[in-house]
């Protein structure tokens, strides 16, 4: 979702207007609530003070001047049993209230209903000189009033709330608009420049920081028309560079791993060993040819030739291919397979992309380090796991991995997981990695024939997460 700069501005802006304007009225709002409650309840605690101070006869006239004093009704109830009330409608229940003996602990008590009215009951025990005198005065606040008297209270905090966050935002919009129009115009001019515009672009009038952006836009512009032509002439030969550096980097691999293969067949000779590390040597041999063909076709859109391969067959070979450098190094390669997984692709290309990403793992486990080979059959997708217990990529190169010239490592050039992925997606396929219980898992899904999509396959049920 485009998230653009006006509203960058405009959002945190509001959010933070909101949330003064809003604090402030609900702490001015709170702080009136929090005073009328206490008015409130002090006419109540007064009220008490007068009827239990002085030997007024507890009639329903003192009742009522009492009422028009306070807003609240009374209900008395004598010891006897005589009981004396302001409402209208009463019944003859006791209110189910905690009775008080201090007017000075007075408050709105709980909440109770009689008949269609709600109010806010408390009690307190009015005291005689004699004791058959002696009642209780229920002090009972109606909940109508209440709410009025909350109104009446928050009301001028709304509306001044109201109006300050409508004029606030009215101006942060306005501000917001135009920053970002400006900022438009900005950016519109850097895609001219992508698309191989240079011209300068007109400044704004207003002296700020935007129009030192713009000054330095059109200072960017004159610098990269000036590079471009420099540009071309080098990329020719720093890509001719690179490229020459990786040959040079898998040649010596290959002639290193066939040496080596050849010294074991010297030592193994010496106890009675077979000639199998002199086939290796020439598998190597034969395998720098491979590596100049594939990086020379790198680029190039080859189609793949459709022909029965088994995917067990050809990891075996790269593994086998593998095996004198990890003995040498002390690297346990390990690798394992469900059965026999055939599939429909070019034998020599996909033995490129298994011996390139095992062999990046092998680079990656370094000595004593293991590395483990898994393939695992699906109904129409074959899944190869080459897990290796290195370090992983650094974090500046692991997110751009399989592009070419992008690699880790201070001799390599990045040149054979770029080959692995051409090649698994030539094949249809697709290749990640990630990494995995503290080690690092490339993984690589092949359909088993043309028309099979890896990303489709539900029977597998391996993700890369």
């Amino acid at each position: 979702m485009r998230w653009s700069i006006r509203y960058q501005l405009l959002v945190p802006l509001v959010v933070l207007l909101v949330g003064v304007v809003a604090g402030i009225s609900v702490w001015t709002a709170f702080s009136s609530v929090k005073r009328t409650r206490e008015q409130i309840e002090e006419r109540m605690r007064r009220s008490a003070r007068v009827i239990n101070g002085r030997d007024f006869p507890l009639t329903e006239q003192v009742l009522k001047m009492t009422k028009e004093l306070s807003g609240a009704d009374f209900l008395v109830v004598q010891k006897q049993g005589r009981r004396v009330t302001t409402l209208e409608t009463a019944d003859d229940d006791t209110p189910a209230v905690a009775v008080i003996d201090r007017p000075d602990d007075l408050v709105l008590g709980s909440r109770i209903e009689i008949g269609k009215e709600s109010y806010f009951c408390s009690g307190i025990r009015i005291r005689r000189h004699r004791p058959d005198e002696a009642a209780d005065l229920f002090i009972l606040y109606p909940v109508s009033l209440w709410r009025d008297a909350l109104w009446q209270a928050i009301l001028p905090s709304v509306v001044v709330g109201g109006v300050g966050l409508l004029a606030s935002l009215i101006l942060a919009t306005v501000l917001a608009q135009r920053l970002g129009r400006r900022i438009q115009e900005l950016g519109q001019r850097t895609k001219l420049i992508a698309a191989g515009d240079f011209s300068p672009m007109e400044l704004p009038g207003r002296n700020d920081e935007l129009r030192d952006l713009g000054e330095s836009v059109n200072d960017m512009a004159e610098q990269l028309a000036e590079l471009q032509n420099a540009v071309r002439k080098s990329e020719r030969l720093q890509l001719l560079g690179q490229l020459g550096s990786g040959l040079a980097h898998q040649l010596r691999n290959g002639v290193a791993g066939a040496k080596l293969a050849v010294q074991l067949h010297l030592r193994e000779c010496q106890n009675g060993g077979d000639d199998e590390s002199l086939a290796v040597a020439l598998r190597q041999l034969a395998l720098v040819e491979s590596n100049l063909k594939c990086f020379l076709d790198l680029g190039r859109s080859e189609e793949v030739r459709r022909e029965p391969c088994r995917l067990h067959e050809l990891i075996d070979h790269a593994v086998g291919l593998l095996a004198p450098n990890c003995r040498h190094s002390h690297i346990d390669l390990r690798w394992q397979a469900d059965q026999s997984v055939n599939i429909e692709g070019d034998a020599t290309q996909l033995g490129h992309l298994f011996l390139n990403v095992i062999g990046n793992a092998v680079e990656a486990a370094g000595p004593n380090g293991t590395v483990e080979v898994l393939l695992h059959d699906g109904e129409q997708c074959a899944t190869i796991d080459v897990i290796d217990s290195g370090p992983g990529p650094n974090a500046d190169v692991a997110d751009r991995l399989f592009e070419p010239f992008v690699t880790g490592k201070r001799e390599g050039v990045g040149l054979g997981l770029a080959v692995a992925r051409r090649v698994a997606e030539a094949h249809g396929g697709v290749i990640d990695w990630q990494r995995w219980e503290g080690k690092t898992r490339f993984r690589i899904r092949l359909p088993k024939s043309a028309s099979a999509d890896p990303n489709n396959s539900h029977q597998d049920g391996r993700n890369l997460s």
